[in-house]
C-alpha cells in the first residue's frame, strides 16, 4: 500500500470516528474480487460504499460497480462523474477531461526540453458534484434541497 492511499485511510477513519461511524476498507484486483468484496459489504448491511478515485482498475469496472450497487440496493458515491451517468447516485472528484489536459500540457513542456524534475505538480483546481436523482429515488434517497442547489450537474 502507496502512502498516498495510507493516508487517506487514516482520514476517512478519523473522518468516521468523528460522526461516530465505523469504515470498512476492501480491496480488490479483478472481477470477480469486486462482486466478493461488494456482497460481503452488503451481508454486513453497511449503509453507503465509498468508490475512490485513483484506481483505473475501479473506472475500467464502473458498470459492474453501479451494478452491484444497485442489485444490493447501496447509496453510492463515486469519484468520478462517469459512475454517476451510467446510472451511480453520486460523484464529487476532480473532471477526468481536465486532468488529461494538464497531462498533455506537462507532456508538451517535457517534449520542448523542460526536464520532468522542474515541472510543478499541480492539485485539480475544479471539483464537481454529479447527482443522479432518478437514482436516488429509486434507492429511496431524498437529496436535500441544500445539497441539489450546489450540484453542478444534476442527471434527471
Amino acid at each position: 500500500m502507496d502512502a498516498s492511499t495510507e493516508s487517506t485511510i487514516r482520514d476517512l477513519r478519523a473522518a468516521g470516528a468523528a460522526i461516530k461511524r465505523s469504515i470498512e476498507f476492501v480491496t480488490a484486483s479483478n472481477n470477480r474480487e469486486i462482486d466478493i468484496a461488494i456482497a460481503s459489504l452488503a451481508q454486513k448491511r453497511i449503509e453507503a460504499l465509498l468508490v475512490p478515485p485513483g484506481a483505473p482498475l475501479l473506472f475500467n469496472r464502473r458498470v459492474q460497480l453501479v451494478t452491484l450497487a444497485a442489485h444490493y440496493h447501496l447509496p453510492a458515491i463515486y469519484g468520478w462523474r462517469e459512475f454517476v451517468e451510467i446510472g451511480g447516485l453520486m460523484s464529487y472528484g476532480s473532471v477526468l477531461v481536465d486532468q488529461h489536459r494538464q497531462a498533455g500540457i506537462y507532456a508538451g513542456r517535457i517534449l520542448k526540453g523542460e526536464k520532468p524534475a522542474d515541472v510543478p505538480v499541480l492539485q485539480p483546481t475544479k471539483l464537481e458534484l454529479v447527482i443522479n436523482s432518478q437514482t436516488a429515488r429509486t434507492l429511496g434517497i431524498e437529496v436535500p434541497p441544500g445539497l441539489l442547489a450546489i450540484a453542478d450537474k444534476l442527471i434527471e
